[in-house]
């Protein structure tokens, strides 16, 4: 975003803006974010989508936002949630679906299905909050893979059954050497690391 905001000609981020630049440019102001590509595709329709079906403004109803390419559920309720201060539903991404699941919450088979699970339940005026609670806690702790169960307070306080304490990991290590060609004859560099076998009591 900050590269669009300040690489676009002045002022900005602007409709006009993102209709009239290129999209390999666009593509290349935003290659740090996941699937940049499709990304780009998305945001140069969107632009076209706001200006000839929306008076070059952004849809304030879920319905609206989700008719934009590449906008589904969780970005329409986290957009009029940060937008328009109205929470109508719960921002389910991988992460609020991956940890609601191991908490035993519920057992959703994807972030929409997980969403109505919380909705009927979760009193409302957390719904605004949960996502960004759990993303952080998701991307820090709670990882997709190697999660930091150790470091977890939930984990130490016995709140989550799918912790897992007290197991180590089996690591053998690999010495990996090569040859590089520098500029004054041959110069070896041998690099060490570890890979996990398996994880054992």
């Amino acid at each position: 975003m900050r590269r669009l905001q300040t690489e676009l000609p002045a002022p900005g981020l602007t409709l006009d803006n993102v209709l009239a630049v290129e999209p390999e440019t666009l593509n290349e102001m935003i290659y740090v974010v996941g699937f940049h590509n499709n990304k780009t595709r998305y945001i140069k329709d969107a632009a076209v989508l706001l200006r000839d079906q929306h008076n070059g403004d952004i849809p304030d109803t879920i319905e609206g936002l989700m008719s934009l390419p590449g906008v589904g559920p969780k970005m329409a309720y986290l957009c009029l949630s940060a937008a328009w201060g109205r929470t109508e539903g719960i921002g389910v991404d991988v992460h609020v679906h991956r940890i609601t699941n191991l908490w035993g919450w519920h057992k959703t088979k994807g972030p929409e299905e997980t969403r109505k699970f919380l909705e009927g339940w979760l009193p409302k005026d957390r719904w605004h909050e949960i996502n960004h609670l759990l993303v952080g806690f998701g991307q820090t702790i709670c990882l997709p893979v190697g999660r930091r169960c150790g470091d977890c307070k939930l984990a130490e306080r016995g709140m989550c059954p799918s912790a897992v304490i007290g197991k180590q990991k089996a690591v053998k290590r690999v010495k990996k050497e090569y040859a590089r060609k520098g500029g004054d004859g041959v110069k070896e560099e041998v690099f060490e690391k570890e890979l996990v076998i398996k994880e054992e009591e």
